[in-house]
């Protein structure tokens, strides 16, 4: 039989005798709805999509391919001694150890894309990188192994020898198959990512203990997790068990435990296998994975993150009780909020409650949204909360960062969590504008809302199904003035113990649901130093623009030049506020902008760019 017939066949059998470990147990308490039910509307979060699909779409499929290519022995590109393929710089460079990673992100972010805006160009430019790799996965051997760079980086890992990352690698791409499969439904990409779960099986389970202790001491993203959706896909045991070889003990063990070890960890590291925990919990219901899943964003809300909702300095945990020594130019890796966000869904599905949408939308707003620059559509890596400091973007061509892999992703699936359901209720999570189309119960909801530039929302009910359901409302922790109108009249519907306003009703088209805020002032003062405060204007961290950012590059041609940034603050910038000043802040008509009595402007981070900023204020009494 053909190999490729083989492999159909087999995945065919194990789609049809896999058990449903997820039937058997009640782990789910709402879902999200599929990104093909969300489109989002006009507005911020629509504009950042669109830059971002544009930029997308504009990188060749034969340079995202060129490394794969040239590593496989295969033509990359040259003729007659010139290169016709731009090779792609920065990360993806042909000396760079983790080349190959944006070609999975993008196979992800394509795929996210596609979901979101049902357009097929982005399903044809993902298929013609799924082609360009099977052809590599099948010019490197019978093996199954496919990357960028030589099998023997893996050695590398395996013998503790120097080497970067290249398990971290293997999972975007691992992922970005498994991702073209569940949103596309290519065949082929989960072909591809079957045969590269069996080398990879094949080369683990061959190591002794010690051998795999030392391989996972190295960073290897959340290729354990993209092992469990494998078995969840094809009900093959044999990958349940290789991410299970993944598990690193002296991580997990202690959140199991409720136990703060975070120290000085890397947090990206860390992140991602908190994330194949909570998969775990998914398909096995082992109450203590879920228990460390639960505990560590617990961590993360409360302890370890800014007041912006990101996480780290220099990519790394510190003790919260130093937070003001770690204002610095490199807080916030963008990678962290985003896989800090994926946690939060699968919480969210677990157990709906306010808390957790409160902690996602913080983190979306003052992280996400403004991590790409509206002028060029590039992304940052860093969100600095050193008073003085600025975002740096990437270029088109010369860095690909793994937050560049991250932003592709980010800023297409806006929508998979603005809305969420049970059996028959539908959850209002973020107020963001979008139409919802719940088609197994022919129902559809348009979201107009101009938030958080106006203080409400407003929901109408173009189709409904004719039968009494709940519309669940979050109600955030920091609204004052929560109140909700129903075609023009204030209802009195409860707020129920998870924190969403209850709206149980026979639905009519044309209904319409307004929900007013009370959006307030405050501000959130710094862990260890009552002396700083951030300033919130509802769920939305202010900042002060304090000079033009003429320069931010030293050399963009380096990978890390964001860690030789210009961050020695010019004299004379004013950091400080005064109890008056933070008393006198008045609100400039339609849109978020505060002026104090001094006429200094503070507006939303996320609207922050080329500009030196303060988020920390020194406040004087």
């Amino acid at each position: 039989m053909n190999m490729n017939l083989k492999i159909i066949a087999i995945t065919i059998v194990l789609i049809i005798c896999s058990n449903d470990i997820n039937a058997k147990k009640n782990i789910y308490k709402a879902k999200f709805f599929p990104l093909n039910e969300v489109r989002l509307l006009p507005g911020r979060f629509y504009e950042n999509m669109k830059r971002d699909s544009i930029w997308m779409m504009s990188i060749p499929v034969n340079q995202l391919l060129h490394s794969f290519r040239n590593n496989a022995g295969l033509f990359s590109g040259r003729e007659g001694g010139y290169f016709v393929t731009k090779k792609l710089g920065g990360w993806e460079s042909l000396d760079c150890d983790l080349r190959g990673h944006s070609a999975g992100h993008l196979l992800s972010a394509y795929a996210l894309m596609y979901a979101s805006t049902g357009n097929s160009a982005f399903k044809i430019k993902a298929d013609s990188i799924v082609d360009g790799l099977e052809e590599v996965q099948n010019a490197l051997g019978q093996s199954g192994y496919l990357s960028a760079f030589p099998e023997q980086l893996i050695e590398r890992c395996i013998d503790g020898k120097s080497v970067w990352a290249p398990w971290y690698t293997l999972h975007k791409i691992l992922a970005g198959l498994i991702d073209q499969y569940t949103y596309t439904g290519n065949e082929k990409a989960i072909r591809i990512a079957i045969r590269m779960g069996n080398w990879a099986y094949n080369k683990v389970t061959a190591l002794d203990s010690t051998s795999i202790q030392k391989m996972i001491r190295n960073e290897y993203g959340g290729i354990n997790e993209s092992f469990y959706n494998l078995y969840d896909i094809t009900g093959n045991k044999k990958y349940f068990r290789l991410a299970e070889l993944f598990y690193k003990s002296d991580n997990i063990n202690p959140l199991k435990n409720k136990e703060d070890r975070l120290g000085t960890l890397h947090a990206n590291t860390f992140i991602p296998k908190v994330i194949a925990e909570a998969r775990r919990y998914e398909i096995t219901g082992d109450e203590s994975s879920r228990t460390a899943a639960e505990y560590f964003h617990w961590l993360i809300d409360t302890k370890y993150s800014f007041a912006t909702g990101e996480i780290g300095d220099k990519e790394h945990f510190f003790n919260p009780l130093t937070t003001s020594k770690h204002l610095s130019g490199y807080n916030g890796e963008t990678c962290c909020t985003y896989n800090e966000l994926k946690l939060c869904r699968h919480l969210f599905e677990w157990n709906p409650n306010n808390t957790i949408m409160d902690y996602y939308e913080r983190a979306l707003y003052n992280q996400i949204l403004g991590q790409q620059d509206p002028e060029s559509g590039m992304v940052c890596y860093f969100t600095p909360m050193l008073s003085g400091a600025y975002k740096l973007y990437s270029t088109p061509n010369d860095s690909y960062w793994c937050c560049v892999g991250t932003g592709f992703e980010n800023h297409a699936k806006y929508g998979e969590s603005i809305y969420a359901h049970d059996k028959k209720n539908i959850y209002v999570n973020l107020f963001i504008a979008s139409q919802l189309h719940w088609n197994e119960q022919k129902i559809s909801i348009i979201q107009s809302s101009d938030f958080p530039n106006t203080d409400n929302t407003q929901l109408t009910i173009e189709h409904t199904s004719g039968k009494t359901w709940s519309l669940f409302i979050r109600k955030p922790h920091w609204a004052k003035k929560f109140h909700i109108y129903i075609n023009g009249k204030l209802t009195n519907s409860t707020i129920d113990a998870n924190g969403y306003c209850d709206i149980n009703r026979k639905w009519k088209e044309g209904d319409q649901v307004k929900v007013t805020f009370g959006m307030e002032i405050k501000t959130i003062i710094c862990h260890d130093d009552s002396t700083l405060s951030a300033i919130a204007y509802g769920p939305i961290i202010l900042a002060g623009e304090v000079g033009k950012v003429e320069h931010p590059f030293s050399n963009p041609n380096l990978y890390n030049d964001y860690y030789n940034l210009n961050f020695n603050i010019p004299a004379g910038i004013d950091t400080s506020l005064s109890n008056d000043e933070i008393k006198s802040l008045h609100k400039l008509p339609k849109k978020i902008e505060f002026i104090t009595n001094t006429n200094k402007l503070i507006k939303p981070i996320y609207d922050i760019h080329h500009e030196r900023y303060v988020v920390y204020w020194k406040k004087h009494f």
